[in-house]
């Protein structure tokens, strides 16, 4: 709790502060046509790649048929978002948990597919659990740069970016694990290219999927640069005084709800 203390200090203080001014260049990542409609975007610079759809069954990645209850479920939580963040003109989320294994990563993808099949916006979907990075891996996907390559100048933002097959869809993957993950976090370079990313399509949606808010200071680090918080829960696994902590820890930023995951009484038939 000491470390995340010292964060939500580090946290206050770049609130407060001024943007870096080194601002990295992030390349074109997708090209609308003419009409300028988000359903005719072409990606040129973006490569894509076609899952296997019992990878994607086997993960319970929402296919594309999506007839399910499940899907159903991340269409009601899509729409409850995009409500919420439409009326506070909102464009990046956050998506953590309090502790482990408890779904957020899941739920991050699950959502991003959901509302990229919305005609409205299109969706970038960051990896930032950096100790921990496997949003590539829910789609069968190995990248061949990632984020932190980006970072480093080793490869270029062209290199890391994938489409998974879903339209308006674009995930930006972590490929290896770091463990200066929250010193990553708040870098100019980090802030630059974060900025950039989320200025370049005022029509996106941004979603971060962060690591575990009581595991690591990375989430409350990472908090002053977006909009609202989502946290996922798992029914029978989280503690009243787990979620009572990480309302405490993030009590300066916009929780936007909380997803009750895990559930065992989950009703399947309609309505």
């Amino acid at each position: 709790m000491e470390r995340i203390k010292q964060a939500l200090e580090r946290a206050k203080r770049e609130r407060e502060g001024s943007a870096p001014s080194n601002r990295a260049t992030v390349r074109e990542i997708v090209t609308p046509h003419a009409t300028g409609r988000t359903e005719d975007i072409v990606y040129t610079e973006t490569r894509v790649f076609k899952p296997d759809p019992a990878v994607l069954e086997s993960n319970r990645v929402i296919g594309s048929a999506a007839a399910s209850a499940v899907a159903d479920a991340y269409r009601m939580l899509r729409t409850r978002t995009l409500q919420r963040m439409k009326e506070n003109q909102w464009t990046s989320l956050m998506v953590t948990s309090p502790g482990m294994e408890e779904g957020k990563s899941l739920t991050a993808v699950n959502l991003a597919i959901s509302m990229a099949r919305e005609v409205s916006h299109t969706v970038l979907l960051v990896d930032l659990d950096l100790r921990r990075p496997g949003i590539h891996e829910f789609f069968g996907y190995e990248p061949e740069a990632g984020l932190v390559d980006v970072l480093e100048s080793k490869a270029n933002m062209s290199d890391a970016l994938f489409n998974p097959s879903v339209e308006r869809l674009v995930v930006l993957p972590s490929k290896r694990r770091v463990d200066n993950s929250s010193e990553i976090l708040s870098s100019p370079e980090m802030l630059s290219v974060i900025a950039e990313i989320k200025a370049r399509y005022p029509e996106r949606i941004v979603i971060f999927d962060m690591p575990p808010v009581l595991s690591t200071d990375d989430a409350l680090a990472f908090s002053p640069n977006v909009d609202a918080v989502m946290l996922v829960v798992a029914e029978g696994e989280t503690g009243k005084g787990e979620l009572a902590q990480v309302h405490e820890v993030l009590s300066e930023s916009n929780i936007i709800g909380t997803v009750l995951n895990k559930a065992a009484n989950f009703n399947t038939a309609y309505y």
